[in-house]
């Protein structure tokens, strides 16, 4: 039998990606965000849940697909994960389902993927209709981390 991992799938300029289950907290529509100043431009601000200042990340900057074309970040929803005990919001166009992917549908070579993503990425699973890129969250919140 074949090993399967957990993802929850997020579309960025209509690209797929997921993150492992394990990491995400909480999913969120559009949330009013506080900007900070001097930030990274990655950096969208700041929201508050439930007590918790949580660090909102434009991932579409961070992966640099959407250079201020994409939509409004106060339109976008938020995918809450856990890194190291700290909370971080990952801003999308939309969040997808999970999905139970099999390891034989898993590709560790990212050398055809954007040179910017490849130090982001664990690796490709070959979707039926697409293929949906698996990000490492260690190194997508290493923000100094840019290919």
């Amino acid at each position: 039998m074949a090993e399967t991992r957990q993802l929850v799938s997020m579309i960025v300029a209509e690209q797929q990606f997921g993150v492992h289950i394990d990491v995400v907290r909480d999913i969120l529509g559009a949330q009013q965000l506080a900007k900070v100043p001097l930030a990274a431009a990655e950096i969208a601000g700041v929201l508050n849940l439930r007590g918790r200042i949580v660090t909102a990340i434009d991932l579409g900057r961070r992966l640099g697909i959407q250079h201020g074309k994409g939509r409004p970040t106060d339109q976008a929803m938020n995918i809450v994960v856990d890194h190291r005990g700290e909370l971080y919001s990952l801003l999308v166009d939309r969040v997808g389902d999970v999905l139970m992917l099999g390891n034989d549908r898993f590709e560790a070579d990212t050398s055809n993927l954007p040179s910017r993503w490849r130090p982001l990425a664990h690796g490709i699973f070959r979707l039926d209709d697409a293929l949906l890129v698996e990000l490492d969250i260690e190194r997508l919140l290493a923000l100094e981390v840019v290919g």
